[in-house]
């Protein structure tokens, strides 16, 4: 049997790293040559979860002393435990298999420094966290302990090589999992009560924008682009929530579109906004790869994305949608009615890459791999 670790420092349920390991754990609890252990600050299960789930809730005292003391936290942890294999979803140099499901920092800055001020590109170069992670992603990339990463994009396997010196065997892409039983085109059925829940009319042309973090997701992009449009019936669902968000209302009545901007925060279920919506919009500034990409594939929708998402790789291999820059509000405003009729045309093949036996199958032969090569 292999002992298996799993460390997430925090549980968020609209989190793509959390829904990434609820799905693995709740695929790979039926097999009996695991035994899973999640080291977390704070893990929602219960009695019955098929893994044992490990307290690591170090006190915080800033931004820094958080991500730090939660790791030191973890290695004491692994130390008095004799796990076969450590995979860690938090920068810690020394687990035996990383998940990039965050992409690389590095990238992420360059990305964020495209939309800053200069003296706010200066201070990023200088901030304590940013010096604090960026050297502690590169000791766990360069630790000798690490056996390999799960790259979640080809993107992101790009960017390690990039800026690491690492041999690319370790780097194994392992597409997230998607449940098609629960995702696919059969959203429709939600279309008319939830257009008519938002006042949406039937025939108007809906985007649909679903993640936290607005200014990393690339919201005020699909904003601009809204402001451009000749479409003066068009509708925007965002789903998410960000601590800005009363910045991004504010834009909306100042270009007065705000009754067709539709903000209605985390959701559980998010199925019958897929079903609502025409067009996933998600020009992300970086974006390693989203399970929000993945859903609305299998719901039929056709996608913009940017670039510098791990997305875009789906678009390139024939999914209906657009690739664009994460700034390029001009040619996302161009674009949306082309794709409306797209809605329901699937790529050939590409829903047998995003299955959960896919994922399942990918990760245990690389847990067996890395089992037999102790």
């Amino acid at each position: 049997m292999i002992k298996l670790a799993i460390i997430r420092q925090q549980y968020r349920p609209d989190g793509g790293a959390e829904r990434f390991v609820s799905r693995a754990l709740e695929l790979l609890s039926q097999r009996s040559e695991l035994d899973v252990s999640i080291v977390s600050r704070q893990w929602l299960s219960d009695a019955s979860s098929p893994f044992h789930s490990i307290s690591c809730n170090p006190p915080k005292r800033g931004r820094i002393s958080k991500e730090r003391d939660f790791n030191q936290k973890a290695l004491q942890i692994l130390a008095e435990n004799n796990f076969d294999i450590v995979q860690s979803h938090e920068r810690i140099p020394g687990c035996t298999l990383y998940r990039a499901g965050d992409g690389v920092h590095r990238e992420w800055l360059n990305q964020r420094a495209r939309i800053l001020s200069p003296l706010a590109r200066w201070w990023q170069e200088r901030d304590p966290y940013h010096r604090y992670v960026l050297n502690t992603e590169r000791e766990m990339f360069t630790h000798p302990e690490l056996r390999a990463v799960i790259c979640n994009s080809q993107m992101v396997k790009n960017d390690i090589l990039r800026h690491f010196d690492i041999d690319p065997a370790k780097l194994h892409v392992i597409y997230n999992g998607v449940d098609t039983s629960i995702f696919n085109p059969n959203v429709t059925s939600f279309r008319v009560e939830y257009r008519q829940r938002f006042g949406i009319p039937a025939e108007a042309p809906c985007l649909l924008f679903v993640g936290s973090g607005f200014l990393r997701k690339g919201l005020m992009c699909v904003l601009r682009a809204m402001a451009e449009s000749p479409r003066k019936d068009l509708h925007l669902i965002v789903v998410g929530r960000d601590k800005q968000q009363r910045q991004y209302q504010h834009f909306c009545e100042k270009h007065r579109f705000a009754n067709r901007i539709h903000f209605v925060g985390v959701q559980k279920d998010v199925r019958p906004y897929y079903g609502a919506a025409d067009v996933l919009v998600h020009p992300a500034l970086y974006d390693p790869f989203p399970n929000v990409i993945w859903e609305a594939l299998a719901c039929g929708l056709p996608i913009i994305t940017s670039s510098s998402c791990g997305g875009a790789e789906l678009i390139e291999h024939g999914a209906p949608g657009l690739v664009i820059d994460a700034l390029d509000h001009k040619a996302l405003s161009l674009h949306f009615e082309p794709l409306r009729e797209a809605r329901e045309r699937q790529a050939p093949n590409l829903i047998d890459h995003i299955s959960d036996t896919s994922l399942e199958q990918c990760l245990l032969q690389l847990y067996r791999n890395i089992a037999n090569h102790a």
